[in-house]
């Protein structure tokens, strides 16, 4: 018997045709950066009667300027919104800082205050990341030490991985010279044709050979420095003349090349550099200096930590097991026949949308591509803060989008309703995560 869909699904609230209301509040991060303005899309439908939040008008407007690329349908550049943090919003944030300021945080409280979404103020949302993805412990009084610790460690990842193969010949000779050898002639640093070893010499095709391995990565290194130049191409903050926006694709490149190194089994798969992205962003705009100056080592340890989850997505060879990405898909087309089978009949049976075709994306790049760079923001905090997981919030997010859509799925065809999901509509996103908590077992 076919299940009965319900009735707040069934809301006119559903149908795309809306008038835009202005989105969430996003206020403006108190940074060295903050000429860089997150980006942020138009919002979408009108507000439901049961969404969480309140949105009230501000004093002063943000400038909001779009982070989506141009062939994306739904995006309009320098959109300028206002609006108040609710009173709410204002005393949850209240409730974040005390529990920020403990001795030993509650996890458990923080998971609690952070899935309804972060501010961007006040270097809490870069401090709450850290949190929840292990990288700082609960008990404060660690921080210190164990932030040291790691981004010592890091330093030691670029010194020895970051380094030229002839650098790495030159510090094995300096290594071995005797103290006598400095006093003879200049042309000693050079080391005679005897001395090099096979797998020391730049033709060498040994597994061991340094040069070798040189010139295997090389190719990785150029995907990625390909890749990381169309990060966001429309935030200064990732892409632009200036040399800050220079250094910071230099930080991306120098942990996807350093993750790729340390990682044989996965290496780097087109795509991690949008994983990297948000991370990285917040970082740097930790207002506190110290966070923001070694945001490219804080950047890679979370980086590590998020992609542990979903390691198994960029593995190849695991595509069709039962851990690969193939098998989340289908879970996701169960995920959406056990809450709504009329509209799975209609995609998969019907206009035969075969879930690969859109899911895909979404799922490997945790809709970073679906949604501006704010609202991404925003998505990562559910995502984050779910003691279940993100991979299970993730397909309840995912599912909300294929229900939020439903009157025009299911009154499109095959073409109608592929382009619809491969460049999916402005929504509100506090809503959008509402719909989402309701298929929570």
């Amino acid at each position: 018997m076919k299940k009965k869909v319900p009735d707040w699904l069934n809301s006119s609230l559903w149908s795309s045709s809306h008038s835009p209301s202005p989105p969430p509040p996003q206020p403006s991060l108190p940074s060295a950066t903050a000429d860089l303005p997150i980006q942020q899309q138009n919002s979408a439908p009108s507000q439901p009667s049961s969404p969480p939040a309140t949105v009230e008008s501000p004093p002063e407007p943000q400038k909001i300027q779009d982070s989506r690329p141009t062939n994306h349908t739904h995006t309009s550049a320098d959109a300028t919104f206002s609006s108040y943090p609710s009173a709410d919003e204002i005393s949850r944030q209240a409730e974040l800082l005390a529990e920020l300021s403990k001795k030993v945080i509650d996890m458990r409280e923080l998971r609690r205050l952070s899935c309804q979404g972060l501010p961007d103020g006040g270097g809490i949302r870069s401090t709450v990341w850290k949190l929840l993805l292990g990288y700082l412990p609960p008990d404060r009084g660690l921080w210190s030490s164990e932030l040291a610790k790691k981004r010592s460690q890091y330093k030691h990842f670029k010194d020895d991985i970051l380094v030229n193969p002839s650098e790495i010949t030159r510090r094995m000779y300096n290594s071995t010279s005797s103290d006598a050898d400095d006093a003879k002639d200049e042309s000693r640093t050079l080391l005679s044709r005897s001395e090099i070893t096979h797998g020391e010499h730049p033709l060498s095709l040994g597994e061991t050979s340094v040069w070798n391995q040189f010139f295997q990565d090389t190719e990785i290194i150029d995907q990625i420095d390909r890749d990381v130049k169309r990060t966001h191409p429309d935030m200064h903050f990732f892409c632009s003349e200036s040399q800050f926006a220079k250094f910071n694709q230099e930080a991306l490149k120098n942990i996807l090349i350093i993750f790729a190194k340390l990682n044989p089994g996965v290496r780097y798969v087109q795509g991690m550099n949008e994983l990297l992205a948000p991370l990285y962003y917040v970082f740097k705009n930790d207002p506190d200096e110290e966070n923001a100056a070694f945001a490219e080592a804080d950047s890679f340890f979370c980086f590590v930590e998020l992609l542990s989850g979903f390691r198994d997505n960029f593995v190849k060879q695991l595509d069709n097991s039962v851990v690969g990405i193939r098998s989340t898909i289908t879970r996701l087309s169960q995920l959406l026949k056990e809450h709504d089978e009329e509209l799975w009949r209609h995609l998969e049976i019907t206009c035969k949308v075969n879930p690969q075709f859109y899911a895909f994306r979404w799922i490997t790049l945790l809709l970073t591509q679906e949604f501006n760079f704010a609202d991404s923001l925003h998505i990562w905090d559910t995502l984050l803060s779910d003691p279940e997981g993100p991979q299970e919030t993730l397909m309840r997010i995912c599912c909300a989008m294929l229900v939020l859509v439903r009157k025009r799925l299911l009154a499109g065809d095959f073409t109608s309703n592929l382009k619809l999901l491969q460049n999916y509509p402005s929504t509100n996103i506090s809503h959008l995560l509402y719909v989402a908590n309701k298929f929570r077992v």
